[in-house]
């Protein structure tokens, strides 16, 4: 392979900030949420934009309650985001935690919800990745830095349980 061809290819990559940056942007971003008391650091999404949402699962080791601000979607009554580990291999431990306990709790700007997850595929899977690719045009490119497949994730509304 030429140069120039090696050149071009890490080009037209996606650029992902160092994992160091990665990791102290969401601790960031989770301090910003406590210290304003939940004022700041959610909103809703916009036409063309994600929003952002805080989700409490409970640890698969511990039991403990564990909180992660996610970027997500609507459809319809369901929130929709991407186990996506902030690129890197490997799923994130908030969507492990999931999988081995699908209720959970979601602050979103307006208002909280109790939801129950599952992994979108099939039909589900591409409707909805078409829908991420309206917010984001590097979505295939970024997906393609990780070596598996990028999980959706499906927060479905469920009744409260008290």
């Amino acid at each position: 392979m030429s140069n120039e061809h090696k050149s071009v290819e890490r080009n037209s990559a996606p650029r992902v900030p160092p994992r160091w940056f990665v990791r102290t942007a969401w601790a960031v971003h989770r301090a910003l949420y406590r210290v304003t008391g939940g004022k700041a650091g959610l909103r809703r999404p916009r036409a063309h934009s994600w929003g952002m949402m805080r989700v409490t699962t409970t640890g698969r080791r511990t039991g403990y309650e564990r909180s992660v601000i996610l970027a997500y979607i609507e459809d319809g009554s369901n929130l929709v985001t991407m186990a996506m580990n902030g690129w890197a291999d490997g799923d994130p431990d908030w969507w492990l935690n999931l999988q081995a306990h699908p209720d959970a709790t979601v602050d979103l700007a307006d208002g909280s919800r109790f939801v129950r997850a599952h992994r979108a595929t099939g039909a589900e899977r591409e409707r909805l990745w078409d829908r991420w690719r309206e917010t984001d045009q590097n979505l295939d490119a970024h997906a393609a830095l990780r070596s598996t497949e990028t999980a959706l994730v499906v927060l479905e509304p469920r009744p409260d349980p008290g």
